[in-house]
């Protein structure tokens, strides 16, 4: 270092690096700017360089705004605070602290519950809940964070509280006695022996912290406690002092899991709610992280040990607890990955983006696109039946011309939500960067939606081909522009490169591939003739590849008996048209005797199933409509509305005079929401398009809109223009099937 002292050097690469000569250290209340205060004079006595300054803000979130003005440099937070730094301003944390040796910097937040019980995390709606206290992490931020994040619980207008008292049967939430949910989230609260004290977020109340939360467990005021992963082994098998604990069992107690299953209370490490993240300091992007912490160290390595006038990780001497450190702390160590996200993962990040939620954020109403006159009627019945529920945010309704342009004046801000179909999910999100907010559920008997695209073969060992084997082979196709029938396997092909359109004709193609085909259309004019070579007709063998019940081998069930009679070798359906029409479910001549037992699907990975592996063994499956938003959108209080929503108007026959899922008073279909929805659903982690629609789906979608052309279409009238992403021929248009 040519000559300078290490002491120097970093006096002066601090000094470059914060702008001056001092570290400005942020605190949040008198006794911790008296402990700051204490600890730049340790410093200074100790020699250690450059100067501590202690700059007093009144609250964390004015600190870090302090930091990021270049007022204050320096402040030690918690994981939610982290998230808003970083998120909000663009801070870094470059310090973490140090609790136990066992887990490093880290804890877990755990959902305990005794070991005879039948709670799960799936079941946790009307049981009792106890919590260490009103906006403590692991008690209160973590479990109700997941359980939002989840889908779990929905909140409507970022109330939180209302929305945790509703879901539960009665909780202990030490500190919410304030609120104006007290009457449910201090129901079972029981204070100190006298009576006193109850709710406290203090001592006072017997069910308050880690070890209060428990015992509200323990004594059976509660079902479920969500506590810190050693709470439970330090409150049993005698290592407790307390009368109430001393005869607690361990194994009388068990975790809950995040996928619904029940683990030992030693087995934090798989069975959690969430890692959560150590305190870290946090400083602006342009400060060098490592010089804060070799700072830092030198002080730790002189005043963390007993008998120093000084102790950096004690605050018994100011009469409070946590200042500028936890007192829990035994170390600090520097923090490689110096991103918010990083330091927080993802279990905590995701809880963290369910919590915060705030009302002053929210909009006070949700432009909800429209696209035809009876959904703006619709739409204007909804606003209006939500207003006098008080739901929030209110509903306005914009119109707009099309699907895309609904999503461009969402994208531009001046619309905010709008229900789409798969294919235009997938432009929504690709194009224009939206994401799903809230998705459709289905009935399951349902036999237009949320199904999977299959191809179907006769179980024959003799002529036995596999779906990489298709070449040459006679295809049935349920109509020309259907989704399963052609969308999804054409795509797929595609895709997987069997086929390669020239010029983006991939009539032409798909003729050449397969040795004969079946696949009707309307208007049939210069279609490739190899294209209805295997069709039929009616019973005089007139309209012979028409695209309506005509042509004997239009739909679902058509194509499906194409294969039967003989016509094809494969054919391309929805999951639920082999059952439709074998074991006597069909009583028409061609059906009645079918077996199902005589089918086989045929999968990706090249193998063959059982009819009833669909799910397994499938092309895509088609995925349900879904409310897409902003990114910027909270898709929680989205989903709180419509969940809230529901509940009130969900059901067709409710007597709040307004039908969420029901077109028919407005002489319509599918308005909004499609009529066969029984139920809005949370999009859970499938938070993009991609993870909305699925791999297979993508992949189909993808392979068709490979075959985009630029320029002049081609000259024959047969050729496949795609406008994305539905798969469009020139005169020919076949409605959806």
């Amino acid at each position: 270092m040519c000559g300078l002292s290490a002491a120097l050097w970093l006096f002066l690469a601090l000094r470059t690096a914060l702008g001056g000569m001092e570290v400005r250290w942020c605190t949040t209340s008198d006794p911790e700017q008296q402990k700051c205060g204490d600890m730049s004079k340790a410093f200074q006595d100790a020699g250690i360089r450059p100067s501590l300054l202690c700059v007093q803000g009144s609250s964390a979130d004015h600190c870090v705004q302090l930091i990021a003005a270049q007022e204050a440099d320096a402040i030690t937070l918690d994981g939610g605070a982290i998230y808003e730094a970083g998120k909000e301003h663009g801070l870094k944390p470059v310090v973490g602290e140090v609790y136990d040796q066992e887990v490093g910097t880290s804890y877990y937040a755990v959902a305990v519950v005794k070991r005879h019980s039948h709670v799960t995390v799936n079941n946790l709606r009307g049981v009792k809940s106890c919590h260490t206290g009103i906006n403590r992490t692991v008690g209160w931020n973590v479990p109700v964070g997941y359980l939002v994040e989840s889908g779990r619980l929905s909140v409507m207008g970022c109330n939180v509280l209302q929305a945790v008292s509703d879901y539960f049967g009665g909780s202990c939430v030490p500190g919410a006695g304030e609120t104006s949910y007290s009457e449910s989230l201090c129901r079972l609260c029981r204070g100190d022996g006298t009576g006193e004290g109850v709710c406290d977020k203090s001592p006072l109340e017997r069910y308050y912290d880690y070890s209060g939360a428990f015992r509200c467990l323990a004594e059976g005021a509660g079902d479920v406690a969500f506590v810190k992963h050693s709470t439970v082994l330090e409150n049993t098998d005698g290592r407790t002092l307390p009368s109430w604990g001393q005869a607690l069992l361990s194994r009388d107690f068990e975790l809950l899991c995040r996928d619904g299953s029940r683990a030992a209370v030693t087995e934090w490490r798989r069975c959690h709610l969430a890692r959560v993240p150590a305190h870290a300091v946090v400083v602006r992007a342009d400060v060098d992280g490592g010089l804060i912490f070799r700072l830092l160290n030198e002080g730790q390595r002189l005043f963390s040990h007993e008998g120093r006038s000084f102790q950096m990780f004690s605050s018994e001497a100011y009469g409070q607890k946590n200042l500028l450190f936890k007192d829990a702390t035994s170390e600090l160590v520097p923090i490689a990955t110096q991103t918010y996200e990083a330091w927080l993962g993802h279990e905590y990040l995701h809880a963290l983006k369910g919590l915060l939620c705030d009302p002053n954020r929210l909009p006070p109403y949700l432009r909800w696109c429209v696209l035809s006159t009876p959904e703006i009627q619709k739409c204007g019945d909804m606003a209006v039946a939500f207003g006098r529920q008080r739901l929030k945010p209110e509903i306005q309704c914009v119109s707009a011309e099309s699907p895309e342009h609904c999503m461009e004046q969402i994208q531009a801000g001046q619309m905010d939500a709008v229900t789409l179909r798969g294919e235009d999910i997938y432009k929504a999100g690709k194009t224009y960067g939206l994401v799903p907010a809230a998705g459709e559920h289905y009935a399951a008997e349902d036999r237009s939606n949320a199904y999977f695209a299959v191809a179907v073969v006769k179980r024959d060992s003799s002529y036995a081909f596999t779906l990489d084997e298709l070449w040459g082979k006679r295809s049935c196709h349920s109509g020309f522009g259907s989704p399963a029938g052609w969308d999804v396997p054409v795509g797929a092909l595609i895709q997987r490169g069997f086929l390669r359109p020239q010029d983006c004709d991939v009539l032409t193609a798909v003729s050449k591939f397969f040795n004969a085909s079946c696949v009707p259309v309307n208007n049939p004019k210069d279609y490739p003739s190899a294209l209805c070579e295997l069709c039929v007709g009616d019973e005089q063998g007139r309209n012979k590849c028409v695209g309506n019940s005509q042509e004997r081998y239009y739909g679902y069930s058509g194509a499906f008996r194409c294969l039967v009679e003989n016509a094809g070798d494969v054919a391309f359906v929805k999951h639920t048209t082999v059952f439709d029409n074998t074991n006597g479910h069909n009583p028409e001549p061609w059906a009645a005797a079918l077996r199902l037992e005589d089918y086989e699907l045929l999968c990706p990975n090249g193998a063959r199933a059982e009819v009833s592996q669909f799910a397994d063994c499938n092309l895509a499956q088609m995925p349900p409509h879904a409310v897409m938003v902003r990114p910027d959108t909270n898709i929680f209080a989205v989903y709180g509305l419509l969940d809230k929503a529901q509940d009130l108007f969900g059901d067709d026959h409710n007597k709040n005079g307004f039908k969420l899922f029901d077109s028919s008073d407005y002489h319509g279909q599918d308005l909004l929401f499609k009529d066969a929805t029984i139920r809005v659903v949370p999009v859970g982690e499938k938070t993009s398009y991609r993870d909305w629609l699925g791999l297979n789906y993508v992949a189909s979608l993808e392979g068709l809109l490979s075959q985009q052309c630029s320029g002049a279409a081609p000259a024959t009238p047969g050729a496949l223009l795609l406008l994305p992403p539905l798969a469009l021929v020139a005169g020919l248009l076949l409605p959806a099937l």
